[in-house]
């Protein structure tokens, strides 16, 4: 249970974005996104500029344009809201292709497409150039609150062997003669999600009173595969692309 266990988005690669720490990336995207929600709506040219910035950086780590296109579906119930507002929306209204649009709609579609697809990118990105493990070591060392980072290195940690268990009670069931297409089998799948439940809380407290015997005083201790902790020089590399775009928000707000 304890060896390395896959990380989904992550694509492993030898690029300078890779190479870099992983809280100097948490960091910059962070603030490459608030600089994306700080921007007026109305600033077209400015979200121009971030779709830039992100595809030098996607360039630069060596991503595809179509793996990430593919994963952006994850915003898809966003952007069909997004869709639905110049119809939805009130105020002045405009006529196109025989449609009466509401301008403010048509404003806040704008807004929620441009600036939740540049959000879903930067972090697709992060993930991409960034394993799991790392990410959550990134954030202990921006001192995230312990219990935190904890818990999700430990969710990361046992979340294939929950989903093997739950597997095997699958097969187990339709081996049995279940079959979850109807719906009065809905009964037993409950009762298949209530046993794994308990098995995955009688799993943890079983793995608490290990670690408690083995010294565990509420920290992890800390292992990263790289080299260490960011230096000055990669701080100063990572802020180039978060510089840029605040510059680009600061403009944006004086020119609107």
């Amino acid at each position: 249970m304890g060896a390395g266990h896959a990380h989904v988005l992550h694509q492993e690669r030898d690029t300078p974005v890779h190479r870099l720490p992983p809280e100097v990336k948490v960091v910059a995207m962070v603030v490459f996104t608030l600089a994306v929600v700080a921007t007026p709506r109305e600033a077209f040219w400015a979200f121009g500029g971030y779709a830039l910035l992100v595809a030098a950086v996607a360039t630069l780590a060596r991503v595809g344009a179509r793996w990430l296109l593919v994963r952006t579906t994850i915003e898809l119930p966003f952007v069909l809201f997004a869709f639905v507002l110049p119809f939805l929306g009130a105020g002045e209204r405009v006529e196109w292709a025989g449609l009466s649009l509401s301008v403010d709609g048509l404003y806040g579609g704008w807004n929620i497409l441009a600036k939740g697809t540049l959000g879903v990118l930067a972090s697709l990105l992060l993930a991409a150039t960034t394993t799991s493990r790392d990410l959550i070591l990134g954030l202990d060392r921006l001192r995230c609150p312990q219990v935190l980072t904890q818990i999700a290195s430990f969710m990361l940690r046992y979340l294939e062997v929950l989903v093997g268990e739950a597997r095997r009670m699958r097969v187990a069931r339709l081996s049995r003669g279940d079959d979850p297409r109807f719906l009065w089998q809905l009964r037993g799948f409950a009762a298949g999600v209530g046993a794994l439940f308990l098995r995955a809380f009688e799993r943890g407290e079983r793995v608490y009173l290990a670690m408690l015997s083995r010294g565990y005083a509420g920290r992890m201790p800390a292992v990263w595969s790289g080299t260490g902790t960011a230096d000055a020089g990669q701080w100063a590399v990572a802020a180039v692309v978060p510089v840029l775009a605040v510059g680009i928000a600061a403009a944006a707000l004086v020119l609107t």
